[in-house]
């Protein structure tokens, strides 16, 4: 069966990679449409430069180059003339190690190498600048432009058909689902799935922004095409070799959005004029790394135009409506086949074969989509792109939402983070600081303070209160399967997700972010009502020895007579509330949701119960540490469907020997000098006395007492697998 009539919009490289993998997979009845000429369209696939570095923090991300490089060396449009990137301070050469840990967790072989190392694959730099470099063999070049033309004779050889000089002015729907797509000359093409691959053309309808990058082509400078591409991130440069020439390209230092109307209505519209202003420092910089630039001539040169999101990751995946309707954009060259096959995996086999929550285009709640956040967020992104971003810097847009505690958070001297869009308390400045915290090196230390050893400890001992409103909370009304099976008064956790059933037809979600909903109001069936209350809500958690001492006499619900894993509805003090008897911090205790406009109230009243019995508030740095300890794991950083899918592979928690360093996730794990898996979070555990981390290891090494050894910049930390959980309150003593 030739599958459903499927109409691809754009025929970029992402464009023709999906009509290659979808008719590869025997869904032939496709038509790719473009608005340009086949197949140097105008787009960024017509201007880019080709570089492709494997190497991320990210595992799905480097999955993806990875599997670009592979397809495209064996359709002959890749070169692999290596990837070097360099280091001209101490810092960017420990971050280099850093990143070599992520290609030896994620597969991709590199090493870091001295400057002699550096001058022996790239002759023409500086050595007095240069302190080393991040090698990388398989890195390299495609022609993309070739790339895209021989997936499309792929593909049209199955069936496939491919029209330039065709753009689609809408798609037609009929009841909630993609029927076909009209161009602007009053074509139908009919379609049972549309998918589009627009690139920064999306911005009209998705969170994508399109942003500038300036590249030149110098005139003769002694290169030759076997030098490998040069990224010097400290200078937001990156380069390759034409022949001769050499192409410098520029993240500029004052990264420019540009208007979609802006753009130029000739054959090239990615292509704008050149600004050799804005070009100025990028030009000293590398002519300083490289002198013998200084000899040379800007030959050609323009500010190229590409679609980036608020977090760098593409957009992939079905919007909710119109059903029927699938996204490939901001999508870079370098992940173009594996963003394609993974897509056309989800469309053919109902899930992808790797996890892509980070590229979900439903990751994002509204305000996160809205343009001038989309906007601000990725300047800011681009513009820190120069220094060595650590996984908790702050993002670039703050005070997006806030919640109706914030102002009582502020008044105890809160230091604030952010989670999903919501401001929230990392630790309280009120709260004093251990007399003895325990050591941190500098990177586990960034954005983190001993107070949140303090917190962890009281809470440990007396009682402590969490805001819990950055959590996304879910009502649905109705019979559906996730809460099949649920008594009336009862919590379960089904697919990660806290389900709460409060009366027979009316449930509670405590879920995981934006993809959770998604998913819920994808598979509701017909009578269910599924709303997200998460902006018109909030929540406490109030965890502790004195928990029930403290709440008990605000409010009408018998907490004496309320079991673990139950929820009832009644009052704290005057704010109705929604009491579920769970805990994330492994201590007795509840979770307290109301409506956002008692929030105030509501912590008041408990704020105030609790002086005598020492209260204190604390932050997610404590709730982090006091998790790890109980064994509880987060949706998405710990587990994901694939990981949980294989039989082969547990999560196996880790108690690392004590020197101050504190991983925080992506680290490779290896066992008798061979890599074995990767950390997925990691914390100071203040109960246990020691770091500790997860990680997913081979089921025969995740057995308390396997020793590893976690790599960390350029060493490697002595971990054991442990019993869980790390900390029992009833035993009133680490398990270890």
């Amino acid at each position: 069966m030739p599958g459903p009539a499927v109409v691809i919009i754009g025929a970029g490289i992402v464009g023709c990679a999906m009509a290659d993998e979808l008719t590869a997979r025997g869904w032939t009845d496709v038509t790719v449409l473009e608005q340009g000429p086949l197949f140097e369209a105008g787009g960024s696939s017509s201007h880019t430069p080709g570089l492709i570095s494997q190497i991320a923090p990210s595992r799905t991300m480097t999955r993806l180059a990875r599997y670009t490089v592979e397809k495209y060396s064996r359709l002959g449009c890749y070169t692999p003339v290596g990837g070097l990137e360099l280091a001209t301070t101490a810092e960017r050469l420990a971050d280099l190690h850093r990143r070599h840990g992520f290609g030896e967790a994620w597969g991709v072989p590199s090493a870091v190498v001295d400057p002699a190392g550096c001058l022996a694959v790239f002759p023409l730099l500086e050595k007095s600048l240069v302190l080393g470099g991040l090698h990388v063999p398989s890195d390299g070049l495609v022609a993309a432009v070739r790339a895209a033309e021989v997936q499309a004779a792929n593909a049209t050889a199955r069936g496939a058909r491919f029209i330039g000089n065709r753009r689609v002015a809408n798609l037609i729907t009929d009841k909630g689902r993609v029927t076909g797509v009209n161009t602007v000359e009053d074509e139908v093409f009919p379609a049972g799935l549309v998918v589009s691959c627009t690139g920064f053309w999306g911005a009209t309808a998705r969170p994508v922004v399109p942003m500038i990058q300036q590249y030149v082509r110098t005139t003769a400078a002694g290169a030759d095409d076997t030098l490998p591409i040069v990224r010097h991130p400290d200078r937001g440069l990156y380069l390759r070799a034409h022949g001769e020439r050499l192409g410098v390209g520029s993240v500029r230092p004052d990264p420019s959005p540009v208007r979609l109307g802006d753009l130029p209505g000739d054959a090239h519209p990615a292509m704008l004029p050149f600004t050799p202003d804005t070009f100025k420092q990028s030009w000293a910089a590398a002519t300083d790394l490289i002198p013998a630039l200084r000899g040379t001539a800007l030959d050609e040169a323009y500010n190229g135009v590409l679609g980036v999101t608020a977090d760098g990751f593409p957009l992939l995946g079905e919007v909710l409506e119109p059903r029927g309707l699938w996204v490939a954009e901001a999508v870079e060259v370098a992940h173009s086949a594996g963003a394609a096959k993974a897509l056309t995996e989800w469309i053919v086999d109902g899930r992808p074969a790797i996890d892509l929550h980070e590229c979900d285009l439903n990751r994002f709640d509204p305000g996160r989509c809205s343009p001038e956040y989309v906007r601000r967020r990725a300047v800011r992104r681009l513009a820190d792109s120069r220094r060595i971003a650590h996984p908790a810097d702050p993002p670039g847009v703050r005070d997006l939402r806030i919640g109706p505690f914030h102002s009582r958070q502020t008044e105890l001297g809160a230091v604030f983070g952010e989670a999903g869009g919501w401001e929230t308390p990392l630790w309280y400045a009120s709260n004093p600081a251990p007399d003895t915290p325990a050591a941190r090196d500098e990177w586990s230390g960034r954005h983190r303070s001993p107070i949140a050893e303090t917190e962890a400890r009281l809470t440990r001992r007396r009682v402590a209160l969490f805001d819990l409103t950055p959590l996304t909370r879910i009502e649905v009304t109705g019979s559906f399967a996730a809460g099949a099976g649920i008594p009336v008064g009862a919590i379960r956790v089904r697919g990660g997700m806290t389900v709460a059933r409060l009366a027979g037809s009316r449930f509670l979600i405590g879920a995981n972010g934006p993809l959770d909903l998604d998913r819920l109001l994808r598979t509701a069936p017909p009578g269910v009502a599924v709303r997200d209350v998460s902006a018109g809500t909030c929540a406490l958690g109030v965890w502790g020895p004195a928990a029930r001492e403290l709440l008990a006499p605000l409010t009408t619900v018998d907490l004496a007579a309320f079991g673990h894993l139950q929820a009832r509805e009644g009052y704290l003090g005057m704010a109705p509330v929604t009491l579920l008897r769970i805990s994330g911090v492994g201590e007795l205790g509840w979770e307290i949701w109301t409506e956002a406009g008692y929030g105030p109230r509501l912590w008041d009243t408990v704020w105030e119960a609790g002086r005598e019995l020492g209260l204190i508030a604390a932050g997610r740095l404590a709730q982090d540490s006091l998790r790890m300890e109980k064994g509880r794991r987060l949706r998405w950083t710990d587990t994901t469907d694939e990981d949980e899918a294989d039989p082969d592979r547990r999560s196996a928690c880790l108690v690392l020997a004590e020197t101050g360093d504190v991983p925080v996730g992506g680290e490779p794990v290896y066992a008798g000098g061979f890599v074995v898996g990767h950390v997925t979070s990691a914390a100071y555990g203040c109960s246990a006395g020691a770091p500790i981390a997860y990680a997913w290891l081979p089921s025969v090494l995740a057995v308390p007492g396997t020793q590893v050894e976690i790599g960390y910049f350029d060493r490697r930390l002595l971990a054991t697998v442990t019993v869980e959980p790390l900390f029992d309150p009833k035993a009133e003593r680490p398990l270890r």
